[in-house]
This record gives C-alpha cells, structure tokens and sequence, in this order.
C-alpha cells in the first residue's frame, strides 16, 4: 500500500504541475487520482508535508514571484493569470511567504539580478553544505533563482564537461544523530533533473564510530535519470543505538544537471518502511543456495 501511495502522490504533484495555470481544486486533483477526496488530502498531507490547497498556492506564488522579478507585467495581471480573485488576496498571500509585497519584491531582486548581470545560477557551495564525492572537480554547485520549486532560490548540481564515467559529486551535510535515536526519520525532499544520462538520487546515511555506516540508502535501486520536472522523493532509515551522526544530501553521476528545493525531515512510524539498502538486499536473499552443479538453465 505504501507504493501505492507513493506512485498517487506523484502522479498528483505531475498533474499539478502540469495544470498550474489552469482551475485546480482538491476535488480535480483527487478525481485524477481516482481516489476519494478526503481519502486523497490525508494521503497527500502525510507524504508532502501540506495540504493539496497550501501546496498549489505556494507553487503558483514561487512562478509569480519569478514573472516579478523576470519581466515589468503589471502584479493584478500576474495575480490574475496564478488564479487569485483580486490583487488585494494576492498581495496578502504572497506577503504572508515572501515577507515582501509584491511590488517591494520586484524593486530588490530585480536589481539584485542587475548586479549579477542577470545571470540566474549562481556559483559556490551554498552555505552549511559540504562539497564532496569521488570527482567533486568534475561538477558545478551553486544557487538558482530561476528554477525554484518554492520560495526564492534552489540549489543544483550540474555536470562539466567530459566527466568520469562512475564517479559522482554531492552537496551534503551531517548533523548529530542524537535527538532521533531509537527514532525511524524520513528525508523528503523535490529534486528536478535535466539530460541525466547516468543517474541522481537524495541519500542517507547513519553514522556509528569512526563513521561505521550502521544504516545507509542512496536511491540506486530507484535513480532519477533523463529529464523530471519537480517531483517529490525521499529516503526512510531507522536511528539506531551506536548513531552518531546523520549525513544527507543528493548526488549526480554523469552528465546532466539536477536541482534541490524543499526539503525537510520528519519521524514516522512503523507503517512508513524503512529504505535502507542493506535491510532491502538481505530480504531478497534465498534461503539457501541453489544449483550447485550448474545444470539448471533460465529459460
């Protein structure tokens, strides 16, 4: 059911993306989910974080707040064209998450855009993450303005040219395991790809003493590859005793490019199973060996 559940909700963020400057109610989105509607907003709730409503409005709010900044089309067209009935609701909701109202917004990061000559990527390890991987030179990290997923910026990791094929860079960080100890904690986060020619994934990994991985998944069994618009992933692994320190982040390998927004952590429970690479392997495991003289053929 889990799966299920899972395949559902990113079916519903596709259409919702698909549809953003269309009419989009619960009861549509639900209705293509071929589920019921109260059945589908608790779904959804559990898996992103938010109701389905919070969620279309903070997505037509982040591509608002880039046709401000991007082009001089009037805040009651813009307002309009992302489904709000007057510039007066549209200033107020966009104000309660920019902190700015729309105008205000406008005037600061067009000329922030202005000092950096326009350019939307910014280069450089964003602040709090770490660099790393088996060909870390290989590959650009930086911030985006322009390929959000909500709020004002994204951070990408892009592949330079000619890199090694197998090796792979990451923008990472650790913390201390502490507080989720004897706890099962999910790594959610929205992850949009281009021309991934190899694969990406989000990963987790669980630290013991002298970094003795005691649980670790890194989506190599489910990778994102090609080209994705903004979907959402995440990784499930259990805290257990000995855990020092958690490290996540999300990898490239290969060309292509992939961009991290909204992210965030939350302890589940039992019913929610766990990712975990080693714990997934061993399941599939035969109970004892078999075809020992090598005379069984696949057919």
């Amino acid at each position: 059911m889990h799966e299920e559940y899972k395949e559902m909700i990113k079916k519903s963020i596709k259409y919702i993306e698909d549809h953003l400057h269309e009419e989009l109610t619960t009861d549509r989105v639900a209705f293509h989910s071929a589920v019921s509607m109260y059945h589908f907003h608790r779904i959804f709730q559990r898996y992103i974080g938010m109701s389905v409503t919070d969620y279309i409005r903070k997505r037509r709010l982040t591509h608002a707040a880039q046709v401000l900044v991007s082009t001089e089309r009037a805040v009651i067209d813009i307002a309009v064209q992302y489904g709000f009935s007057s510039q007066e609701a549209f200033t107020r909701a966009f104000k309660r998450m920019f902190q700015l109202p729309p105008k205000k917004y406008r005037k600061y990061f067009q000329s922030f855009y202005i000092e950096r000559e326009g350019v939307s990527m910014q280069k450089g390890i964003p602040k709090g993450w770490v660099l790393s991987g088996s060909h870390p030179a290989e590959y650009e990290m930086g911030l985006d303005y322009e390929v959000v997923h909500q709020g004002k910026v994204s951070a990408y990791i892009k592949a330079k040219e000619n890199v090694t094929h197998g090796g792979f860079s990451t923008l990472m960080q650790i913390f201390r395991a502490d507080k989720y100890v004897g706890k099962r904690l999910r790594f959610t986060a929205f992850v949009k790809s281009e021309n991934v020619r190899d694969w990406a994934g989000l990963w987790m990994r669980v630290d013991g003493n002298d970094t003795e991985p005691l649980a670790m998944d890194n989506m190599q069994n489910r990778p994102i590859k090609n080209t994705n618009n903004w979907q959402s992933y995440s990784v499930v692994l259990d805290i257990k005793e000995g855990a020092l320190g958690i490290a996540f982040g999300v990898l490239l390998s290969g060309e292509g490019c992939v961009w991290l927004d909204s992210i965030r952590f939350d302890e589940v429970d039992e019913k929610i199973p766990s990712t975990d690479l080693a714990e997934n392997f061993y399941e599939t495991l035969l109970e004892e060996p078999v075809n020992l003289q090598f005379e069984e053929i696949e057919k």
